[in-house]
C-alpha cells in the first residue's frame, strides 16, 4: 500500500473579472439580470466541464446574494422569511445566460499547473450587477441585494 499527498507551501489566488448584463425597469425598479461573464485565471484547467460548472455554480449562488436573498429580522429577533414562499431562490427558468471564459496560465508552484477555481465566482457577482444597473439608469444602489424598492427609491431620489 502506498499513501502519499502534496501540501503547497504558496497559495497563489485565482483572478477574475465579471460583468453583467441587466434589464431594469424605471416604473418599479425591478432588475432582471440577463447575462452574467466571468473571465477568469485559474492556472492551467485539467477539466474544463468541471470546472467551467464550478464557476457557473458560483455565479449562480452569488446572483442570489446580488439581487434577491435576504435575511430579515422583526423587532425582536425573529426571521421575517420563514419558508421559501417570501425568501426568493433563483429556479433554472429564472437563471441568465452564463458564460465563463478560461484564461489559462501556468502556475510553477503547483502540480500541472493549476491554481484554485473553488470560491472566486462568489466575488464579483453583486458587483458587476450593481455596475450594470449604474450604467443602465444612473443610480448606484450600494446595498445588496439590489431589490425592486430599493431601485425604485434611488431612481427617484435622482
Amino acid at each position: 500500500m502506498g499513501v502519499a499527498s502534496y501540501v503547497s507551501p504558496v497559495s497563489p489566488p485565482p483572478f477574475a473579472a465579471q460583468f453583467a448584463e441587466v434589464t431594469v425597469d424605471t416604473e418599479t425598479g425591478q432588475v432582471t439580470v440577463d447575462r452574467l461573464v466571468m473571465a477568469v485565471d485559474s492556472g492551467v484547467i485539467v477539466n474544463p466541464l468541471t470546472a467551467s460548472g464550478q464557476i457557473e455554480g458560483g455565479m449562480t449562488q452569488a446572483l442570489g446574494y446580488a439581487v434577491t436573498e435576504e435575511m430579515r429580522y422583526d423587532d425582536k429577533g425573529n426571521a421575517i422569511e420563514r419558508d421559501f414562499d417570501r425568501y426568493h431562490l433563483f429556479r433554472a427558468d429564472e437563471m441568465p445566460e452564463l458564460e465563463t471564459i478560461f484564461v489559462e496560465t501556468f502556475e510553477p508552484s503547483h502540480p500541472f499547473g493549476v491554481k484554485a477555481v473553488a470560491e472566486i465566482p462568489m466575488d464579483g457577482v453583486a458587483p458587476a450587477v450593481g455596475n450594470a444597473i449604474l450604467d443602465a439608469v444612473g443610480v448606484n444602489v450600494d446595498e445588496n441585494p439590489t431589490t425592486p424598492e430599493r431601485v425604485w427609491k434611488a431612481i427617484k431620489r435622482q
